[in-house]
């Protein structure tokens, strides 16, 4: 049955009875907050966000007596909001919860648009983005494209993950093997692995030591299930393919952190089947395919679009099969869903 529309009214209603919630649970907040202030806080000490549940955060003492502790905290007002991989200044306060003072400044932040369309962090400090992807569901090259092109928006390193592949059969193979060698051919690392029956987890293990990673990509492409074989004390939930639709179900409510014995840290973000591209320009999205980046600037136009244009340097490697017709593909329907003042 198809979903019943919302008239303005109805919405506006919404939208009001939430902004009395959220308001309401501030306030609870704030007074919280004003209690363990006005009783004795412990020294400032460093620390690493390794959850985000609303308006509190779960915080991994760096140093001192508390180091590797887990403490609940509260956020001062004035803080920016915080993600999993912030680090941070805190006191620690009665009853074993904290209080933020003071975020660090970041070396990196992922970064995807809310349904209101505003720009939110989904991650920080993060050196690899692990772009996880398998034979069911079916994966989509735009998706995968999309992700790209954040990673390299962002200056974080991309791998590319084709997870059960123990499910690789006859009927998915050829599909398959043509995804993979465009990534190949354009040089982005590409591991092949099957966290159910373990074949390439250990490389993967390798590949991720020492890096501050983050795993993304569709429902049902088996992040968690990728988490509790690399860190079996992790206990993510796994959630099937829903029967009716072949889409995964959300199995991952926040993003969390994980460290691995020999170093290195994991966060499992939660799954989303689109990754929205509206905070990036056109030039940011050029940029994003790293076939395209010695071909930009040399069309006959100086404001080709890349459409039908003589002299087009990318339609004419693309004739040429120096870009593959399946990345064009990709790359206009990422143009096209921009905002038009991003052009």
């Amino acid at each position: 049955m198809a979903k019943r529309q919302l008239n303005r009214r109805q919405n506006w209603r919404i939208e009001k009875i939430q902004g009395e919630r959220a308001a309401r649970a501030a306030k609870r907040e704030q007074h919280a907050l004003q209690e363990l202030e006005g009783g004795d806080l412990g020294p400032e000490q460093l620390g690493l966000v390794i959850a985000h549940f609303g308006v509190q955060v779960e915080v991994e003492a760096q140093d001192g007596d508390d180091a590797g502790q887990i403490f609940r905290c509260h956020l001062r007002a004035n803080l920016p909001a915080l993600v999993t991989g912030d680090r941070v200044v805190w006191r620690a306060g009665n009853q074993g919860i904290g209080v933020i003072v003071a975020q660090m400044p970041r070396t990196s932040e992922l970064c995807r648009p809310n349904n209101q369309g505003q720009l939110k962090p989904v991650a920080s400090n993060v050196d690899l983005i692990v772009i996880v992807f398998a034979p069911a569901p079916e994966p989509q090259a735009n998706l995968i494209d999309r992700y790209l092109v954040a990673a390299e928006h962002a200056g974080i390193r991309p791998l590319l993950l084709l997870n059960k592949a123990d499910l690789i059969d006859e009927q998915n193979a050829p599909a398959l093997n043509a995804l993979l060698a465009v990534y190949r051919s354009l040089g982005y690392p590409l591991l092949e692995v099957s966290a159910h029956h373990g074949g390439g987890m250990q490389t993967l293990q390798q590949n991720l030591a020492g890096h501050v990673s983050v795993f993304v990509g569709q429902s049902g492409v088996g992040k968690s299930s990728l988490v509790n074989s690399l860190l079996p004390n992790a206990q993510s939930r796994v959630g099937d393919l829903s029967d009716w639709s072949g889409q995964g179900t959300h199995t991952t409510t926040t993003a969390r952190l994980y460290h691995f014995p020999n170093g290195g840290d994991l966060i499992d973000s939660p799954g989303i089947r689109e990754f929205g591209l509206g905070h990036v320009s056109r030039d940011d999205v050029e940029e994003g395919f790293i076939e395209f980046r010695d071909l930009l600037g040399t069309c006959r136009f100086r404001d080709c679009k890349h459409d039908r244009e003589p002299g087009c340097a990318l339609l004419i490697a693309l004739e040429e099969g120096r870009i593959q017709q399946q990345r064009m593909n990709s790359y206009r329907s990422i143009i096209a869903s921009l905002p038009q003042e991003t052009y």
